[in-house]
């Protein structure tokens, strides 16, 4: 498929404004673990996903990890390109979690565009609002959600995403994602496993009861 098909206000650009983005676009193809973007000062610029995951997150001073969001099929990372959005800085990372396919509009390239064209600072703007969301998300679980319910959330959203009831994913995979210490992460998921909602195994996770899990999440 094409970029056209991609990007979904296309056809509100001009023939100008079109030419401009299909001149300067980068087609990527990365393997898993590949850093795309590192640091505010990094203006990689636009990254919209053909096929694959990448990863979103934050790192503190002492190294401790927590996934901001994740990014699919169609969809696009904005804060890759922080030179575009001066009011927005964060010092945001952007890894590979799949072999993943992509596009990269250059930072100034969509800049000049989204300052001519109303539908494409609209579509801007709806994508911050949604990231925002998801980070005022991600705060609420932080401050008001125990770690047990956590834990137990991200395995559900992760079988979600695999397809599968057997997670191959290590314990500090998962304190990455959360913010949180490997230590805290095995000592839930060996709760879990007493209670009989997993079974553990070098590297993997089985999902043995997940009505048990969801229940711990609406609790």
């Amino acid at each position: 498929m094409e970029f056209s098909e991609y990007f979904p206000v296309w056809n509100k650009l001009t023939p100008g404004q079109q030419k401009a983005i299909t001149d300067s676009l980068v087609s990527r193809a990365v393997v898993k673990g590949t850093v795309l973007h590192d640091g505010s000062t990094d203006c990689t610029g636009l990254l919209l996903i053909k096929s694959g995951q990448l990863r979103a997150f934050i790192r503190s001073r002492e190294g401790r990890e927590i996934t901001i969001y994740r990014l699919f099929d169609r969809d696009i990372c904005l804060f890759s390109a922080a030179c575009v959005l001066h009011s927005i800085q964060f010092d945001i990372t952007v890894t590979a979690e799949k072999d993943t396919e992509l596009w990269v509009i250059p930072a100034d390239i969509y800049r000049q565009i989204m300052e001519q064209s109303a539908s494409v600072a609209n579509y801007t703007n709806e994508i911050m609002a949604s990231r925002f969301s998801e980070v005022m998300w991600l705060m609420e679980q932080i401050m008001w959600q125990s770690m047990d319910r956590r834990v137990a959330a991200f395995l559900l959203e992760e079988t979600s995403i695999e397809d599968t009831d057997c997670l191959h994913i290590t314990h500090e995979s998962i304190a990455h994602h959360l913010g949180t210490h490997r230590e805290v992460v095995t000592r839930m998921l060996r709760y879990f496993q007493r209670e009989g909602m997993v079974r553990l195994a070098r590297g993997a996770i089985q999902i043995t009861n997940r009505a048990k899990l969801k229940t711990l999440c609406d609790e």
